[in-house]
C-alpha cells in the first residue's frame, strides 16, 4: 500500500514566522502534505511556543502553492465554538485553493481549560464533540440559514457567506469504538496517532471503508545520535504517556511531573533518533501495515528543521518512495 509523506508544523516548538518558513521549505523539498497542531499551551515549558494555528495556517496557505494543509487537530467545543470553526475552515479552504482538510478532535485539558468552563468527564466531552461535528457539517453544507438546538450548542440563523467550491473535507481523530463510530459516519478522513489496525477496522465497519487515514510519528533527526536522543527526551518525553493521561492533565507542570521518571533510553526505544533512514522506514511500516494512507513526521526541535528538511530530500525521501510509493 502506498503512503504519502507529511510534514508537521509543531506549533509547540516554533513561532509563527518560523512555522511558515518551515512549511515553505517542506513544500520545496517534496513533502506531500503538512499538518499543524492547534495548541494554547506547549506540552512542556522547554518547548516554549504556542502561536495561533489558524492565523499561521492562513499565512502558510498564501506562502505555499502545492502542499496540502490540515489541522491536527482542532477541538471545536471549548476554546472555539462550532460555528466559528466552520467559518474559519471555509475561509482557510478558499485561501488554500482547496488544499485544506479540517482535522477535528475532542481536545485536551491542557489547551481547553483556558475557556474557563471546566473539563467534564470523557463521556460528556464525546457527546459535546459529536454535536459540534454535526453542526459544523450543517454549516459547511451551505444550505441556507442554520438554526440548531442541541444539548450543548445552539446556533440561531447561522450562515457561512464565503463557502469554498468543493466544500471542506473533515477528518476526525479516533482512539476507540465511540470515536471510530463517529468518524465512520461523519468524517472524510480518519486521524490516528497510533498504528493500531483495529482502529481502521472499526472505522471501516462504521462506514469509513475506502477513506484516507492520516497518522503522525515523531522522529529526532541529527548526525549526533546522543544529542538527538537528549533533545527527544527534553522535548518529547510526554509522548508515551497515552491518550487518557494527555487528555486530562491541565498544564505543563502536570506533564513535567507525569514524565519525570521517563528515561532517555525509554524515549530512544520508542522514537527513531539519529540519521538512520532504515530506522525511520521500519517504524513507519507499522502505520502502512495498519492501513494508514498518509503519515506526517514530527521532527523534534524547532531549531532543527532546516537540516532535517535537507536530510529528508537527500536521503529519507528516496527511501520512502521506494518503500511506500506515492
Amino acid at each position: 500500500m502506498s503512503m504519502q509523506l507529511g510534514y508537521t508544523m509543531m506549533t509547540e516548538q516554533a513561532g509563527p514566522k518560523d512555522l511558515v518558513s518551515h512549511v515553505v521549505g517542506a513544500e520545496e523539498v517534496g513533502f506531500d502534505f503538512a499538518v499543524s497542531s492547534d495548541h494554547f499551551f506547549p506540552w512542556l515549558d522547554s518547548m516554549g511556543h504556542a502561536p495561533n494555528a489558524w492565523v499561521t495556517l492562513g499565512a502558510a496557505a498564501q506562502a505555499t502553492s502545492r502542499i496540502d494543509l490540515m489541522t491536527y487537530v482542532t477541538c471545536p467545543t471549548f476554546r472555539y465554538r462550532p460555528a466559528v470553526v466552520a467559518q474559519q475552515a471555509a475561509t482557510l479552504q478558499i485561501l488554500a485553493d482547496g488544499r485544506f482538510t479540517l482535522g477535528l478532535g475532542s481536545g485536551e485539558n491542557l489547551n481547553e481549560h483556558v475557556a474557563g468552563e471546566g473539563w467534564p468527564a470523557v463521556s460528556v466531552r464525546q457527546e459535546m464533540f459529536a454535536e459540534a461535528v454535526q453542526l459544523i457539517k450543517e454549516l459547511l453544507a451551505g444550505d441556507g440559514y442554520t438554526t440548531f438546538h442541541g444539548d450543548y450548542f445552539e446556533a440561531d440563523g447561522a450562515k457561512i457567506w464565503d463557502l469554498p467550491e468543493g466544500g471542506v473535507p473533515i477528518g476526525i481523530a479516533v482512539s476507540g469504538p465511540s470515536s471510530c463510530e463517529l468518524a465512520g459516519e461523519y468524517a472524510d478522513v480518519m486521524i490516528g496517532t497510533e498504528p493500531k489496525p483495529e482502529l481502521g477496522e472499526m472505522f471501516d465497519a462504521a462506514g469509513g471503508a475506502g477513506k484516507n487515514r492520516v497518522g503522525q510519528m515523531p522522529i529526532s533527526y541529527g548526525t549526533d545520535k546522543a544529542a538527538a536522543v537528549t533533545r527527544a527526551h527534553d522535548l518529547f518525553r510526554w509522548f508515551g504517556l497515552g491518550w487518557k493521561v494527555n487528555a486530562d492533565l491541565p498544564g505543563t507542570a502536570g506533564f513535567e511531573a507525569a514524565s519525570q521518571f521517563v528515561r532517555a533510553e525509554d524515549v530512544e526505544g520508542s522514537i527513531p533518533c539519529g540519521d538512520d533512514v532504515d530506522a525511520v522506514i521500519e517504524a513507519a511500516k507499522a502505520y502502512a501495515d495498519a492501513g494508514f494512507t498518509h503519515l506526517a513526521l514530527v521532527q523534534i526541535g524547532g531549531d532543527q528543521q532546516q537540516p532535517y528538511l535537507e536530510w529528508t530530500q537527500r536521503e529519507l525521501m528516496p527511501a520512502w518512495r521506494a518503500a511506500f510509493g506515492s
